[in-house]
């Protein structure tokens, strides 16, 4: 028989708030020991609108009412207006996610039963919370994903311009390895510009595409007319405008990298201050690159003693097999779906470091 040793604090909390949270409202369940009668509890639930004013006046009423936690569901991202101003205002907030704390199946669901269950849940010490970061680092990770997806979004239209030369019948992404590389764009620009004669186009090539100039005049011999060039001009502008758009963000994740400061205690961050520091150290392990750290440091922040062992920060990012364990057999379970923003990251990094001889 294994013997275990419980803390003594078993995570229960005497006066605790729960929100469920909606768009404009959240239905707020209040559980406090009864004044009087000992081993008896007091529920309020109410619902209050989701506008600044009214979550502000909600954070009096529960400091007043000495609550120790507010803990709320993750639902799209309403719940910050609650989680912040509430934590602004002094209160310790629990954001938890809702796969934990589903209602038992075969009961009603309504707002009210599950605020009043998430309460329950958390005076139980029943829930977990979910990590969020500090300001810096918040902002940091809205820039990185914004960028991400602006990166994402430039990529399908530089797909469309392709599909655009696939219907005039231009071949050129069978002889150029970018289309909007130096070569490759001058002959897109000179398109657009009007320009159809194929060796005129092909004569636009440099570097070691001047070797290629036969197969480039076969290649751009089509049937390129004045309706693709007005699309083409569209596509090109949009994505020439979220490159722009993709070098202000890689001017302000820079800008707010050195405005994040590592914890004192920390013996890596204790050299190395900034996040800017951090990155470049992130920077030196092999298949990482500097956008790869960026987004590294934007998801899980620059305070490790959130994660007590580099085992306990892979199992939060869903990177591992669950383990599962029936009598004498163990069999590994799916990992989960985690971070996407943080695996997707990882995942280039690790084809990255795959094709190095390290």
């Amino acid at each position: 028989m294994e013997e275990t040793r419980e803390d003594q604090d078993d995570g229960t909390v005497a006066r605790v708030a729960a929100i469920d949270i909606a768009k404009a409202s959240g239905m707020v369940c209040l559980r406090v020991p009864h004044d009087t009668i000992e081993g008896r509890r007091v529920q309020k639930v109410w619902t209050v609108a989701s506008t600044t004013n009214a979550i502000l006046e909600l954070g009096d009423r529960l400091v007043c009412q000495g609550v120790q936690r507010v803990v709320m569901e993750a639902t799209g991202s309403y719940w910050k207006p609650f989680f912040f101003l509430l934590e602004a205002r002094g209160l310790e907030c629990w954001l938890v996610n809702a796969r934990d704390v589903k209602n038992v199946p075969g009961r009603p669901k309504t707002d009210r039963l599950d605020a009043v269950w998430l309460a329950k849940l958390a005076e139980r010490g029943m829930v977990r919370a979910s990590f969020v970061p500090p300001e810096p680092v918040r902002q940091l990770r809205d820039f990185t994903r914004t960028r991400t997806v602006f990166v994402q979004e430039r990529t399908r239209h530089k797909h469309r311009v392709e599909k655009a030369l696939e219907d005039a019948q231009i071949k050129l992404s069978t002889v150029v390895s970018d289309l909007f590389g130096i070569s490759g764009r001058a002959m897109l620009d000179a398109l657009v510009a009007g320009e159809r004669n194929p060796r005129f186009l092909a004569d636009l090539a440099k570097g070691s595409l001047v070797n290629k100039k036969p197969a480039l005049v076969e290649a751009l011999t089509g049937r390129f007319g004045d309706h693709h060039g007005r699309l083409l001009r569209v596509l090109l502008g949009t994505v020439d405008h979220l490159t722009a758009q993709i070098r202000e963000l890689d001017r302000l994740i820079s800008q707010t990298l050195e405005e994040i400061v590592g914890p004192p205690g920390d013996p890596v961050a204790s050299t190395e201050r900034t996040g800017r520091e951090l990155a470049e150290r992130l920077d030196a392990i092999p298949g990482v690159g500097p956008v790869t750290a960026q987004i590294v440091l934007a998801e899980i922040g620059v305070d490790m003693s959130r994660f007590p062992t580099p085992e306990h920060l892979v199992s939060w990012a869903k990177l591992c097999p669950r383990t599962i364990q029936s009598g004498a057999k163990n069999t590994a379970g799916p990992a989960g779906r985690g971070n996407p923003w943080l695996k997707g990251a990882l995942g280039e990094a690790a084809n990255a470091a795959a094709r190095t001889d390290t």
